[in-house]
């Protein structure tokens, strides 16, 4: 695992992939004008700093849904892309 903790979120061992993972929450968060450090977060770091076990055959099944996720998460941003800015803003 390549990791880079002084350029990572609060200088934690996390991957590039993590640390992408992490800052991409935080600004979805702060573009709908709501708090970023929260339980979730929280959660999402214990889960990277320490992940469950993981058996070798639900290996292919996880890699199946964390490319999901990213489908779901790219597809979330081009919408967000989409939409103007409020009035006001």
């Amino acid at each position: 695992m390549e990791t880079s903790p002084p350029d990572t979120f609060r200088g934690l061992p996390l991957t590039r992939e993590q640390d992408s993972e992490i800052r991409h929450f935080i600004h979805c968060r702060e573009r709908c004008g709501l708090p970023w450090d929260t339980p979730e977060l929280s959660a999402m770091l214990a889960d990277m700093l320490d992940p469950p076990e993981v058996d070798a055959e639900d290996v292919a099944e996880l890699s199946d849904c964390i490319h999901a996720e990213r489908a779901v998460a790219v597809q979330d941003d081009e919408k967000d892309e989409d939409v103007p800015p409020p009035l006001g803003a």
